[in-house]
Protein backbone atom coordinates (compact mmCIF):
# COMPACT_ATOMS: atom_id res chain seq x y z
CA UNK A 1 0.00 0.00 0.00
CA UNK A 2 1.47 3.22 -0.97
CA UNK A 3 1.08 5.57 -3.79
CA UNK A 4 0.68 4.47 -7.42
CA UNK A 5 -1.63 4.90 -10.46
CA UNK A 6 -5.06 2.64 -10.79
CA UNK A 7 -6.78 0.93 -13.24
CA UNK A 8 -7.77 -2.58 -14.51
CA UNK A 9 -6.37 -4.37 -17.64
CA UNK A 10 -6.10 -8.31 -18.25
CA UNK A 11 -3.07 -10.03 -17.12
CA UNK A 12 -1.11 -12.98 -17.67
CA UNK A 13 -2.07 -14.58 -14.74
CA UNK A 14 -5.76 -13.66 -14.92
CA UNK A 15 -8.11 -12.35 -17.44
CA UNK A 16 -11.63 -11.87 -15.58
CA UNK A 17 -10.34 -9.01 -13.36
CA UNK A 18 -11.68 -5.95 -15.71
CA UNK A 19 -13.55 -3.00 -14.21
CA UNK A 20 -15.47 -0.19 -15.41
CA UNK A 21 -13.99 3.51 -14.34
CA UNK A 22 -16.51 5.58 -13.48
CA UNK A 23 -14.62 9.08 -14.52
CA UNK A 24 -11.69 9.56 -15.63
CA UNK A 25 -9.53 9.51 -13.13
CA UNK A 26 -11.31 7.12 -10.32
CA UNK A 27 -10.55 3.30 -9.97
CA UNK A 28 -11.15 0.68 -7.79
CA UNK A 29 -8.52 -0.50 -5.80
CA UNK A 30 -8.00 -3.87 -7.20
CA UNK A 31 -4.84 -5.18 -8.10
CA UNK A 32 -4.29 -8.09 -10.66
CA UNK A 33 -0.67 -9.23 -10.77
CA UNK A 34 0.78 -9.70 -14.22
CA UNK A 35 3.86 -11.47 -13.64
CA UNK A 36 4.95 -13.60 -10.94
CA UNK A 37 7.95 -12.03 -10.54
CA UNK A 38 6.28 -8.93 -9.49
CA UNK A 39 6.38 -10.91 -5.91
CA UNK A 40 9.66 -10.26 -4.24
CA UNK A 41 11.31 -10.54 -0.45
CA UNK A 42 10.12 -7.39 1.68
CA UNK A 43 13.68 -5.59 2.58
CA UNK A 44 13.80 -3.39 5.85
CA UNK A 45 11.49 -2.74 8.68
CA UNK A 46 8.60 -0.07 6.19
CA UNK A 47 7.26 1.13 2.97
CA UNK A 48 6.26 4.57 1.84
CA UNK A 49 3.48 5.58 4.03
CA UNK A 50 3.63 2.54 6.07
CA UNK A 51 4.99 -0.79 7.79
CA UNK A 52 5.30 -4.22 8.22
CA UNK A 53 2.68 -4.94 10.90
CA UNK A 54 3.60 -7.71 13.80
CA UNK A 55 2.34 -11.45 12.46
CA UNK A 56 -0.81 -12.51 13.20
CA UNK A 57 -1.45 -8.89 15.18
CA UNK A 58 -4.45 -8.79 12.49
CA UNK A 59 -5.89 -12.29 12.55
CA UNK A 60 -9.57 -10.91 10.75
CA UNK A 61 -7.75 -10.27 7.55
CA UNK A 62 -7.78 -12.15 4.62
CA UNK A 63 -5.99 -12.42 1.00
CA UNK A 64 -8.37 -13.33 -1.84
CA UNK A 65 -6.28 -15.56 -4.14
CA UNK A 66 -7.31 -15.76 -8.35
CA UNK A 67 -5.18 -18.61 -9.75
CA UNK A 68 -2.51 -18.55 -7.39
CA UNK A 69 -2.09 -14.87 -7.44
CA UNK A 70 -3.46 -12.25 -4.36
CA UNK A 71 -5.92 -9.63 -5.94
CA UNK A 72 -8.22 -8.43 -2.89
CA UNK A 73 -8.26 -8.01 0.73
CA UNK A 74 -11.25 -9.17 2.90
CA UNK A 75 -11.70 -9.42 6.68
CA UNK A 76 -13.32 -12.26 8.23
CA UNK A 77 -16.69 -11.43 10.17
CA UNK A 78 -17.87 -15.19 10.88
CA UNK A 79 -15.95 -18.52 10.71
CA UNK A 80 -17.62 -18.64 7.29
CA UNK A 81 -18.42 -15.35 6.24
CA UNK A 82 -15.64 -12.84 4.75
CA UNK A 83 -16.42 -9.47 4.00
CA UNK A 84 -14.37 -7.23 0.67
CA UNK A 85 -15.87 -4.86 -2.01
CA UNK A 86 -17.82 -5.68 -4.84
CA UNK A 87 -15.62 -5.20 -7.62
CA UNK A 88 -13.30 -7.44 -6.49
CA UNK A 89 -15.76 -10.46 -7.33
CA UNK A 90 -14.30 -13.52 -9.10
CA UNK A 91 -15.97 -17.44 -9.63
CA UNK A 92 -12.75 -18.64 -9.06
CA UNK A 93 -12.28 -16.89 -5.84
CA UNK A 94 -10.04 -19.00 -3.07
CA UNK A 95 -9.70 -17.24 0.80
CA UNK A 96 -6.75 -16.99 2.68
CA UNK A 97 -6.59 -17.22 6.49
CA UNK A 98 -3.70 -16.64 9.21
CA UNK A 99 -1.47 -15.19 6.48
CA UNK A 100 1.42 -13.25 7.08
CA UNK A 101 3.32 -13.77 4.31
CA UNK A 102 1.39 -15.08 1.34
CA UNK A 103 4.65 -16.30 -0.73
CA UNK A 104 4.86 -19.06 1.92
CA UNK A 105 2.93 -21.55 3.10
CA UNK A 106 3.02 -21.16 6.25
CA UNK A 107 1.28 -23.50 8.72
CA UNK A 108 -0.84 -21.10 10.46
CA UNK A 109 -2.53 -20.68 7.00
CA UNK A 110 -6.01 -22.11 5.81
CA UNK A 111 -6.60 -21.83 2.32
CA UNK A 112 -11.04 -22.27 1.97
CA UNK A 113 -12.78 -21.44 -1.53
CA UNK A 114 -16.12 -19.56 -1.33
CA UNK A 115 -19.00 -21.23 -1.93
CA UNK A 116 -21.13 -18.68 -2.38
CA UNK A 117 -20.78 -14.15 -3.42
CA UNK A 118 -23.36 -11.94 -1.97
CA UNK A 119 -22.77 -8.55 -3.57
CA UNK A 120 -25.11 -5.69 -1.99
CA UNK A 121 -26.01 -5.13 -5.81
CA UNK A 122 -24.35 -6.42 -9.35
CA UNK A 123 -20.69 -4.07 -9.78
CA UNK A 124 -21.13 -2.38 -12.51
CA UNK A 125 -18.60 0.79 -12.22
CA UNK A 126 -20.55 2.31 -9.89
CA UNK A 127 -19.01 2.58 -6.24
CA UNK A 128 -22.10 2.91 -4.69
CA UNK A 129 -22.26 0.29 -2.54
CA UNK A 130 -19.19 -2.14 -2.90
CA UNK A 131 -19.59 -4.46 -0.38
CA UNK A 132 -19.57 -8.03 -0.62
CA UNK A 133 -19.57 -11.31 1.41
CA UNK A 134 -18.44 -14.46 0.78
CA UNK A 135 -19.72 -17.42 1.86
CA UNK A 136 -16.72 -20.48 3.02
CA UNK A 137 -16.94 -23.83 1.34
CA UNK A 138 -16.32 -24.90 5.25
CA UNK A 139 -15.81 -23.15 8.26
CA UNK A 140 -12.34 -21.75 9.39
CA UNK A 141 -10.89 -22.58 12.16
CA UNK A 142 -10.77 -20.14 14.97
CA UNK A 143 -7.52 -20.41 16.65
CA UNK A 144 -4.54 -17.38 17.97
CA UNK A 145 -4.00 -16.89 14.03
CA UNK A 146 -7.76 -16.41 12.62
CA UNK A 147 -10.94 -14.48 14.52
CA UNK A 148 -13.46 -12.97 13.43
CA UNK A 149 -13.77 -8.83 13.72
CA UNK A 150 -16.99 -7.66 15.15
CA UNK A 151 -19.07 -5.56 12.98
CA UNK A 152 -19.91 -1.52 14.44
CA UNK A 153 -22.98 -1.37 16.43
CA UNK A 154 -23.94 1.94 15.92
CA UNK A 155 -23.71 4.58 12.80
CA UNK A 156 -21.19 6.79 15.06
CA UNK A 157 -18.04 7.69 13.03
CA UNK A 158 -15.12 9.01 14.05
CA UNK A 159 -14.38 12.75 13.95
CA UNK A 160 -12.50 14.44 11.44
CA UNK A 161 -9.18 14.08 11.17
CA UNK A 162 -9.16 10.80 13.45
CA UNK A 163 -6.16 8.71 13.01
CA UNK A 164 -7.25 5.31 11.65
CA UNK A 165 -5.23 2.21 10.05
CA UNK A 166 -5.88 0.80 6.86
CA UNK A 167 -3.36 -2.78 6.37
CA UNK A 168 -2.83 -5.26 2.65
CA UNK A 169 -0.80 -6.97 0.51
CA UNK A 170 -0.80 -4.22 -2.22
CA UNK A 171 1.62 -2.34 -3.54
CA UNK A 172 4.44 -1.05 -2.08
CA UNK A 173 6.10 2.22 -4.79
CA UNK A 174 5.38 5.03 -6.10
CA UNK A 175 4.30 5.78 -9.99
CA UNK A 176 2.24 3.99 -12.25
CA UNK A 177 0.68 0.46 -11.92
CA UNK A 178 2.98 -2.57 -11.63
CA UNK A 179 5.28 -1.85 -9.44
CA UNK A 180 6.14 -4.51 -6.67
CA UNK A 181 3.56 -5.80 -4.65
CA UNK A 182 4.08 -6.89 -0.98
CA UNK A 183 4.06 -10.61 0.43
CA UNK A 184 3.94 -9.28 4.22
CA UNK A 185 1.17 -7.89 5.33
CA UNK A 186 1.61 -3.82 6.29
CA UNK A 187 -0.43 -1.56 7.59
CA UNK A 188 -0.37 2.69 6.80
CA UNK A 189 -2.34 5.52 8.90
CA UNK A 190 -4.89 7.57 7.35
CA UNK A 191 -6.47 10.60 8.76
CA UNK A 192 -10.31 11.16 8.62
CA UNK A 193 -11.88 14.07 6.09
CA UNK A 194 -15.03 15.37 6.02
CA UNK A 195 -17.61 14.75 3.71
CA UNK A 196 -17.75 18.06 2.56
CA UNK A 197 -14.61 18.32 1.42
CA UNK A 198 -15.08 14.55 -0.30
CA UNK A 199 -18.38 15.66 -2.21
CA UNK A 200 -16.54 18.72 -3.56
CA UNK A 201 -13.71 16.72 -4.67
CA UNK A 202 -15.21 13.76 -5.75
CA UNK A 203 -18.71 15.58 -6.53
CA UNK A 204 -21.37 12.59 -6.71
CA UNK A 205 -19.56 9.96 -6.81
CA UNK A 206 -19.48 10.61 -3.11
CA UNK A 207 -22.21 9.33 -1.62
CA UNK A 208 -21.67 10.39 2.47
CA UNK A 209 -24.73 7.75 3.06
CA UNK A 210 -22.55 5.12 2.62
CA UNK A 211 -18.79 5.88 2.04
CA UNK A 212 -16.38 7.56 4.32
CA UNK A 213 -13.11 9.45 3.19
CA UNK A 214 -9.75 9.72 4.15
CA UNK A 215 -6.62 11.22 3.66
CA UNK A 216 -3.11 9.00 2.77
CA UNK A 217 0.01 9.72 5.07
CA UNK A 218 2.19 12.20 3.35
CA UNK A 219 4.46 9.22 2.08
CA UNK A 220 1.44 6.84 1.18
CA UNK A 221 -1.24 4.95 2.08
CA UNK A 222 -3.58 2.32 0.00
CA UNK A 223 -3.34 1.47 -3.21
CA UNK A 224 -3.76 -1.16 -5.89
CA UNK A 225 -4.24 -4.69 -3.58
CA UNK A 226 -5.98 -3.17 -0.79
CA UNK A 227 -9.35 -3.44 -2.16
CA UNK A 228 -12.02 -4.86 0.23
CA UNK A 229 -9.34 -4.54 3.41
CA UNK A 230 -10.74 -2.92 6.60
CA UNK A 231 -10.77 1.00 7.82
CA UNK A 232 -10.22 0.46 11.66
CA UNK A 233 -10.84 4.09 13.72
CA UNK A 234 -10.26 3.99 17.70
CA UNK A 235 -10.31 0.15 17.48
CA UNK A 236 -13.23 -0.97 15.50
CA UNK A 237 -13.94 -2.03 11.80
CA UNK A 238 -15.24 0.99 9.69
CA UNK A 239 -14.82 1.13 5.99
CA UNK A 240 -13.61 -1.23 3.33
CA UNK A 241 -11.72 0.26 0.82
CA UNK A 242 -13.54 1.20 -2.27
CA UNK A 243 -11.80 3.94 -4.86
CA UNK A 244 -8.44 5.86 -5.22
CA UNK A 245 -7.29 8.48 -7.57
CA UNK A 246 -6.02 6.39 -10.57
CA UNK A 247 -2.94 8.21 -11.58
CA UNK A 248 -1.32 8.84 -8.11
CA UNK A 249 -2.94 6.88 -4.87
CA UNK A 250 -0.72 9.04 -2.49
CA UNK A 251 -1.73 12.20 -3.96
CA UNK A 252 -3.35 13.98 -0.73
CA UNK A 253 -5.45 16.13 -3.24
CA UNK A 254 -8.02 13.23 -4.12
CA UNK A 255 -8.91 12.01 -0.67
CA UNK A 256 -9.15 7.85 -0.19
CA UNK A 257 -12.87 6.23 -0.69
CA UNK A 258 -14.22 3.71 1.66
CA UNK A 259 -17.62 1.52 1.80
CA UNK A 260 -18.87 2.19 5.34
CA UNK A 261 -19.56 -0.42 6.92
CA UNK A 262 -22.53 0.19 9.38
CA UNK A 263 -25.25 0.91 6.98
CA UNK A 264 -24.69 -2.36 5.48
CA UNK A 265 -25.13 -4.43 9.11
CA UNK A 266 -28.68 -5.45 8.66
CA UNK A 267 -28.05 -6.76 5.33
CA UNK A 268 -25.11 -8.17 6.50
CA UNK A 269 -26.78 -10.37 9.05
CA UNK A 270 -29.72 -11.14 7.31
CA UNK A 271 -27.48 -13.00 4.62
CA UNK A 272 -25.72 -14.72 7.44
CA UNK A 273 -28.86 -15.85 9.30
CA UNK A 274 -29.95 -17.34 5.43
CA UNK A 275 -32.25 -14.75 4.52
CA UNK A 276 -30.67 -13.35 1.66
CA UNK A 277 -30.83 -15.47 -2.00
CA UNK A 278 -27.15 -15.80 -3.67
Amino acid sequence: MTKGGLSFEMSSISQCFTCTSVMMHVYCAIFVLQQISWFAEATGSSIVGGKVVKPHSKPYMASLHVHGAHVCGGILIRKDFVLTAAHCHNKTMTVILGAHNISKQEKSQQRIKVAEFYPRKKFDGNYSKDIMLLKLERDAKLNRYVKVIGLPKNGKLPAKNTRCTAAGWGQIVGGSKGGPTSDVLKETTEKTESDFECKNIWQHYFQSDHMICTRPDKKGGVCWGDSGGPLICNTKLQGITAFLYRDDCSDRRYPHVFTKVHPFVHWIQEVMRGKVAA
